[in-house]
């Protein structure tokens, strides 16, 4: 019997989803996968019957309760310290860039949101998003020449690779002007075997969990 349940929404989308589920499948935490399919234009009610918060993901294990992935990946790295790197300074910038990425780049969400299933190249280059992806490049890029990568902190896939998985969707989906180390990061998170899963689940996804939002965006 599963030591819990973690709620996710659909995976072509849910973008926080995708990294609570890595932060837990890399922790190896035995529980039931939940997919509730979002409804689109704001919270989901079968969502927010779930989630204290009315939002996912949202992680239940041995009597723990979890709704933000900052949480979810402090409290995985209890059960696998790996999750974060071992040297203290490396350590406290790991989460600091993921912090970053919890709190901000709301250009970059807004206009270039999630979707693994469509491309849309050339489109949604806002000023204010070209200046996110922007800094974003620059974190990867300090991050990686400190490690020696092919990952954000050395060899290892790790909670902030966590973090920053839904940007590399969003660069493959969108395919805004980046750099060869960019791409070339990009292209080993697309590789990491629980990153080619989550991809597989969401092709499988029914048909009648697409929104147009997302298929057809204005923008």
């Amino acid at each position: 019997m599963p030591d819990g349940r973690l709620v996710i929404g659909t995976r072509r989308y849910s973008s926080w989803s995708l990294r609570g589920w890595l932060l837990v499948r890399l922790a190896g935490l035995d529980v039931e996968e939940v997919v509730v399919p979002l409804a689109g234009g704001g919270g989901t009610a079968a969502i927010k019957a779930i989630s204290p918060n009315g939002l996912v993901p949202y992680l239940e294990h041995r009597g723990a309760r979890m709704w933000e992935s900052i949480a979810i990946a402090e409290y995985c790295a209890e059960f696998d310290a790996a999750l974060w790197p071992a040297d203290r300074a490396a350590r406290a910038h790991a989460r600091s860039i993921a912090a970053e990425m919890h709190a901000g780049f709301r250009a970059l969400r807004m206009a270039m949101p999630m979707n693994i299933g469509r491309t849309f190249p050339g489109r949604s280059r806002t000023p204010e998003c070209l200046a996110d992806i922007a800094r974003v490049e620059a974190i990867w890029a300090e991050a990686i020449a400190a490690s020696g990568g092919p990952f954000l902190f050395g060899r290892a896939f790790g909670a902030a690779d966590a973090m920053y998985a839904p940007v590399v969707t969003r660069f493959r989906t969108w395919q805004p002007e980046i750099g060869a180390a960019t791409r070339a990061y990009c292209d080993a998170v697309r590789a990491h075997p629980l990153v080619a899963q989550w991809h597989r689940d969401a092709e499988a996804e029914p048909a009648e969990w697409l929104l147009d939002k997302y298929e057809n965006p204005v923008s």
